[in-house]
């Protein structure tokens, strides 16, 4: 089902001082239910777009975030997206907001995508441009991607991990993708056992869910096991693959080898001065088994551990 997008209802801005003025003057009544805090703030930035319009600003002045949502998709469906994105023009706005510490610059909340195809096309790009806190534009980031509903599980987890490091509160990273407190724990988890650098050369990976991370993780933790995945994954064979085939080699490579079992040594049986075959016994390099018939000689076992620490003592004095 195709979504609706929060700024789809936006026009590009021809209209004069005197319009906006105008425009500016009939802001939309607010809510009557308006939620507190940073989660609030943005809630009420996003529905203000509605009745705003749109810039053409040059892609060239247009910063990436400190901590973006998505790993770098396969660059087939990235061509399909541009090329779409040529053919028919740029159809939903990015959001922006000005850069906190580049004067004449914007970062980018969300719509790298459109950013990157926009700017290959040499076109300018459309985009609402909004004064957001840090907590404001992981908030709009969220509830787009919350629209969208295809962030994959690894992609999801690397972000929440990073927002952490980068001192977003919890809270905010909650409201951001839309879990409770032990689902976004069990993401940061995640991230943090990976090494970020295999979480990015392997991809985003969206028919890969979280047991088979979880399971990668494990077998990471076997010596070498890190240092072959990143082999593998520097190698243009391998890089040229679809991200969930990049997985599922890495996956495999890094799989413990089960070690064949040695070959069970047969057991030798002693016999006493009178004929009963009262034990039998099996040793190798380690150890040495001794195994009593109880049937051929029923005390024989009670007998030899009462006798034990004696026989030890004489085995003892007869090394001295």
């Amino acid at each position: 089902m195709a979504r609706k997008h929060l700024l789809s209802d936006l026009k590009v801005s021809t209209q004069s001082t005197r319009d906006d003025q105008e425009a500016a003057n009939h802001e939309a009544p607010p809510p009557q239910y308006a939620p507190r805090g940073a989660i609030g703030a943005v809630s009420r930035s996003i529905e203000a777009l509605k009745s705003q319009s749109l810039a053409e600003l040059d892609p060239d002045l247009i910063d990436a975030p400190a901590i973006t949502d998505r790993l770098d998709e396969d660059d087939s469906q990235f061509e399909e997206f541009a090329r779409n994105i040529r053919e028919n023009g740029q159809q939903v706005p990015i959001l922006v907001r000005p850069h906190p510490s580049a004067d004449g610059r914007y970062q980018i909340a969300y719509g790298r995508r459109r950013l990157r195809a926009v700017k290959a096309a040499g076109l300018k790009i459309k985009a609402a441009v909004r004064n957001l806190t840090d907590d404001e534009l992981v908030l709009a980031q969220g509830q787009e991607n919350s629209a969208r509903q295809d962030l994959s599980f690894i992609e999801r987890a690397l972000y929440a991990a990073q927002l952490e490091a980068g001192g977003i509160q919890r809270h905010v990273i909650m409201a951001a993708l839309a879990v409770d407190k032990s689902n976004l724990s069990r993401l940061i988890q995640a991230a943090t056992q990976l090494p970020a650098d295999i979480i990015r050369l392997i991809g985003p990976t969206p028919k890969t869910g979280r047991d088979r991370w979880y399971e990668l993780s494990s077998r990471l933790n076997a010596e070498g096991a890190v240092d072959c995945a990143r082999e593998l994954l520097l190698d243009g064979a391998i890089k040229a693959l679809p991200s969930d085939e990049r997985f599922a080699r890495v996956f495999e490579a890094v799989a413990q080898k089960k070690t064949k079992k040695a070959k069970a040594v047969a057991a030798e049986v002693w016999q006493a001065e009178d004929g009963v075959k009262a034990a039998s016994f099996r040793q190798d390099k380690k150890t040495l088994t001794l195994m009593i018939d109880k049937k051929a000689a029923p005390e024989f076992g009670d007998y030899l551990l009462s006798m034990l620490p004696e026989i030890y003592a004489s085995y003892k004095s007869a090394k001295r």
